[in-house]
C-alpha cells in the first residue's frame, strides 16, 4: 500500500505535508506510510480516499482504477467549492458574469457554443477519444 500512497501524492503533485495536512496526519507520518515503516489505520485510509477521490479497493490491494468516477454533478460542485474556497480570479469573474445573464443570453450563449463545437468536430477528421464529445457536454 506504501507505493500507493505515494503514487496517489504524487499524482496530486503535493508534498508529503501538504498531503497530510488534507487527511490530518503530519508530514513525517505520511513519510512513515511511504517507507512501510507505518500502517495506516482505517480511518486515514478512508480520508485519503474521501478527500481525493481514490479506489478504497485500489488503495488497499492495487486492483480497479486509482480515481473513483466522478459525475457531472459531483464535478461541478468541486468546480464550484474550489472557486468559492480561492481568492478571486478569471474564473470566479466568470461565474459572476455568467449569474447575471438573462435567459435570453443563456440562449445566445448556448447557440454560439453549438456552433463552436460544431466548428471544432469539423477542424479534425479524427475525433480525439480522450477528450468528451462536445456535443454531450452541451
Amino acid at each position: 500500500m506504501e507505493h500507493r500512497i505515494k503514487m496517489v501524492r504524487k499524482y496530486l503533485h503535493l508534498t508529503q505535508t501538504e498531503f497530510g495536512e488534507k487527511i490530518g496526519v503530519k508530514g513525517n507520518t505520511i513519510t512513515g506510510y511511504e517507507n512501510g515503516l507505518r500502517t495506516p489505520s482505517d480511518a486515514v485510509i478512508k480520508s485519503i480516499c474521501r478527500e481525493f477521490n481514490i479506489n478504497e479497493a485500489w488503495l488497499r490491494t492495487g486492483e480497479g482504477a486509482m480515481c473513483q468516477p466522478v459525475t457531472r454533478d459531483q464535478a461541478i460542485t468541486d468546480f464550484m467549492a474550489g472557486i468559492l474556497k480561492g481568492e478571486p480570479d478569471f474564473r470566479t469573474k466568470l461565474i459572476g458574469v455568467l449569474a447575471r445573464l438573462s435567459e435570453e443570453e443563456w440562449a445566445m450563449l448556448e447557440r454560439r457554443a453549438r456552433e463552436l463545437a460544431g466548428d471544432l468536430l469539423t477542424v479534425d477528421e479524427e475525433p480525439d477519444l480522450t477528450a468528451p464529445d462536445l456535443h454531450d457536454v452541451l
